[in-house]
């Protein structure tokens, strides 16, 4: 701080006193500074003395119980087994309970529907993991940990169609894709394709679905989640160009009951996943091009 001209006087005649002053003023920030550091770290081992594997509250004493829908499905889960750790949410589960402590024998597996899952009130398994949507409506009836996943794009094609062979979004440009109106899909076309002409917009994904199976269109932009849904059921004889990045994709949390004591401890979770790189490493191995969905750039 500038001195006043009072203070300058005060220098002149008293100056051991500003060096008494300026020394009492360093004190107190570093007492300050002390204090706020000791409560950070006061709240961070309180935070994690509340996850320790002992003091969670769990359905099941000892055990993590875990649930998602049956079928489970690829690339999810794999032979619609959930306890076998393979396809992405499944190991996602599976790491989720590393971190809180809990070794893969000490998991167990309940059937919960989708649309039952978000219903409010009390849940027979600790958290759910199905490929759920955080969202504002369903957050006031149920908690979602941190996202472990945010659903990027991807174009499907026939296979026997030229925009099939693409692999690059530059490859795209000049073809006519097809999109449902009011999507993420797509903001994501004109944003990062940019195509030389306009897309095909239709009122909803069955007509998307109905163009592509007709030829009106040569691709597709979808969510990943519904290009696997796609390929898988709807148009077999379409296959995933790949994927791409872009804003506005939905992401999906564990899903606990509403105040559930367990939250916390299943973010800090799947923060830590996330910081280390597991989860990004997941996402490559069971939904990448391992999956049939490679990224285009």
């Amino acid at each position: 701080m500038r001195p006043t001209r009072r203070h300058a006087v005060a220098l002149l005649t008293a100056a051991a006193l500003p060096l008494t002053l300026a020394a009492c003023g360093s004190d107190d920030e570093s007492d300050s500074t002390q204090a706020a550091t000791s409560a950070a770290a006061s709240t961070t081992t309180t935070a994690a003395a509340a996850c320790e594997k002992g003091s969670l509250d769990l359905v099941t004493d000892g055990t993590l119980t875990v649930a998602t829908d049956k079928p489970a499905y690829p690339p999810y889960f794999e032979d619609d087994k959930p306890e076998n750790g393979r396809g992405f949410e499944s190991a996602v589960a599976y790491a989720i309970a590393r971190q809180l402590g809990f070794a893969d024998g000490e998991v167990r597996w309940v059937v919960e529907p989708f649309n039952s899952s978000y219903a409010p009130g009390p849940k027979n398994f600790d958290f759910d993991v199905n490929q759920i949507s955080i969202t504002p409506k369903r957050a006031r009836q149920v908690d979602f940990s941190s996202p472990y996943y945010t659903a990027p794009q991807a174009v499907v094609a026939l296979k026997r169609s030229d925009a099939a062979r693409a692999t690059t979004l530059a490859e795209l440009k000049e073809a006519q894709l097809g999109v449902q109106i009011g999507t993420t899909s797509l903001d994501a076309v004109s944003d990062t394709i940019q195509p030389s002409r306009q897309p095909k917009v239709f009122n909803d994904s069955n007509d998307v679905v109905r163009a592509l199976k007709q030829g009106q269109v040569d691709a597709a932009v979808v969510d990943l989640p519904t290009a696997f849904y796609l390929t898988a059921a709807q148009v077999p004889e379409a296959k995933i160009v790949g994927q791409f990045e872009a804003p506005g994709g939905d992401s999906w949390g564990a899903l606990l009951a509403r105040g559930s004591s367990l939250t916390a401890c299943v973010s800090r979770a799947v923060d830590a996943l996330r910081a280390d790189g597991t989860l990004e490493r997941l996402e490559q191995q069971w939904m990448g091009e391992a999956a049939g969905a490679p990224e285009l750039q």
